[in-house]
This record gives C-alpha cells, structure tokens and sequence, in this order.
C-alpha cells in the first residue's frame, strides 16, 4: 500500500527473480558468431607446437592445419585470421609479398579444407623484416610513403590468393587508400577490408610478439601506433579509415579501450571489431593457473564487456574455448 506523498522506490529485483527472466530480459548476448580465431602459420612440416607465450594456441605448418580448422568449423566460429612466420626476413619484408609465401599458402589450403569459412590475413611487414619494425626505414625511421607501396602488395598477395578480407594492422597513415586502390584496379573489388584504425602502442602485445617473433630490433613503435592516453585521436582514426575505404574498423586493445569501442560505436554506422589482444588473454589464463579465478566465468565475462561496449566483432585466442563454453550452458 503506497502512503500518500510517499515516493515509491524502484524494485529491479523483480526482473532478477530467476533464471527465466533473467534471460528474457538480458541486453547482450555471446554468440560464436561474434568471434574471429587467430592462427599462427610457420614454414615446416608436421609442425603443431604449442606457444610457449600464449597457452593452448600453436604454431601450424601447413600440412597440420586440417585439424585447427576442422576444430574451428565444429564449433561454428565465423572466421580466423592468419598470421605468418616466414624463415627468411629481409630489409623490405619481401616475403609477406611472395605469392607463394606462407600466408598466401595457407589461405589456398584453408580454403580447400573449407571455402565458406571466412578468412581474414594480418597485413603488415613486423614479421618479415630484419628490423622488426611496420614499414620500410630511411635513416632508421619508419617512412610512411614509402612503406604504403610495400603494404599494398602484400594486401594485393593476400587477395590474389584467396584471402576474404585483409586487415592492415601497420598503422601507416593512407594505407587503408592505397589497398582499396590497389585491390580494385587488380579487379578485387570484393575482397573487404578491416582496418586496425585505434591501434595503441601497449604493453599488452608481449606474448604475441613473441609468438609472431615481431618484435622491433631497436626502438619502439610509439610514432606510428597510438598514444594510450589518446580518446579523441582514436575517433579521428576510424572516421579517416572510413572515408579510405575500410569496410570494418577495429580497436586494439579490447579490454583497457572499452571506453573507445563505446564511443567509436556510437558515431559509426560501419560494423566494428575489437582485439582481445594475447596479454588479456594470458592474465586469465595465469590466474586461473594459480587458482585465484574461475577461468570460464571471467573470460565469458570479459568477452561480454567487449560486446556490451558496441563491438559486433571479437578476434579472441578464446574463442574455441568460448564456444565450448557457450554450447554447455
């Protein structure tokens, strides 16, 4: 019974009550169908070894990637992404153009073992340069101009190969231009691309660069990549990587930008991805290790965050595990 000039209080808990409602009236739902799975590409063969850098994530020679794809069919993820290890680096990062190079291979086997599974390639030149570093050096800086021309071929290799979408992830300022040109005067209209347009310079990238052995032999990668304390610039990004081209865009880091895929979402019609990069990942996996959480519930937990922030697109290393996961519940 409300007593007159008494202000009724709000009962929320009503729609918590049960299981039941809880469901009806969740706002943000996983789904495998969110997720995109990294897989690491080595030269060899028989090769299925375990990253020393991120736990339950290999490195595949080709001969040996029947079975990750098999696995990622089964559990119904949308995609994978490919990066390659190639055995030979040079100044200019020559082999990530080799037609016959390891990502451009692997995209020809992956899409014989399954052609509908969407497959997308890392495009920069880290890997495959004897610096280490996302372009071509002059006086041991990285030259944006110049470097544009070598980041187009390798998206132009990827194409030709098979390669559904390719993804520069190199931060060159025009990059997203000069592939879309490039891609539609070499009648590849069709292959998309998404673009790393916030990609911070972190502190969370170690594991990976261990893995993709990319890590720059001098210096850091601080004038190309983004300031962390940097909001606005991250906006600034993404609508220029619209305006060049990119069909989606995505943020790296997830979980320390949540603030940026909020807001890059909400000024964007475009769909937008998020990087749960190998540093979020391998915290999960060591506290887990040492007994301090419980993994499923925290990494479900954090893959929600990332989509309840606008993401339509997760790259996760969780996303087998994730969708295992979501199948038992």
């Amino acid at each position: 019974m409300k007593i007159e000039g008494e202000v009724m209080f709000l009962r929320s808990r009503r729609l918590r009550e049960g299981t039941a409602i809880r469901d009806l009236v969740r706002e943000t739902e996983l789904s495998v169908k969110d997720f995109i799975f990294p897989i690491f590409v080595v030269e060899g063969q028989g090769i299925k070894r375990e990253i020393s850098s991120i736990p339950n994530n290999y490195h595949y020679s080709i001969d040996q990637l029947e079975g990750v794809i098999k696995e990622v069919t089964e559990a119904g993820v949308a995609g994978v992404i490919i990066f390659g290890i190639p055995n030979t680096k040079d100044h200019i990062g020559s082999s990530a153009f080799d037609d016959n190079g390891i990502v451009q291979r692997a995209v020809r086997r992956i899409k014989e073992l399954n052609k509908e599974l969407f497959v997308i390639t890392d495009v920069c030149m880290c890997q495959y340069t004897s610096h280490g570093h996302c372009g071509v050096l002059k006086e041991w800086k990285v030259d944006n101009d110049a470097s544009l021309e070598y980041i187009a071929k390798i998206a132009l290799s990827h194409g030709k190969a098979g390669a559904d979408m390719v993804a520069p992830s190199d931060m060159m300022d025009g990059r997203v231009q000069a592939i879309r040109s490039v891609l539609d005067e070499n009648h590849l209209t069709h292959v998309g691309i998404m673009s790393y347009s916030a990609k911070y310079a972190s502190a969370f990238y170690g594991p990976f660069r261990e893995a993709a052995s990319s890590a720059p032999q001098s210096g850091d990668r601080k004038s190309y990549q983004m300031d962390p304390g940097n909001r606005r610039e991250a906006l600034k990004e993404i609508e220029a990587d619209i305006q060049e081209g990119a069909d989606i865009v995505m943020v790296k880091p997830a979980l320390s930008y949540l603030d940026i895929i909020r807001e890059g979402r909400n000024m964007i019609k475009v769909p937008l991805a998020a990087y749960s990069v190998s540093g979020e990942y391998v915290m999960i996996k060591a506290a887990a290790k040492a007994g301090l959480v419980n993994e499923k519930s925290i990494a479900l937990e954090t893959l929600i965050s990332i989509k309840r922030a606008g993401a339509d697109i997760i790259i996760t290393y969780y996303a087998l595990e994730a969708a295992k996961w979501l199948r038992e519940r």
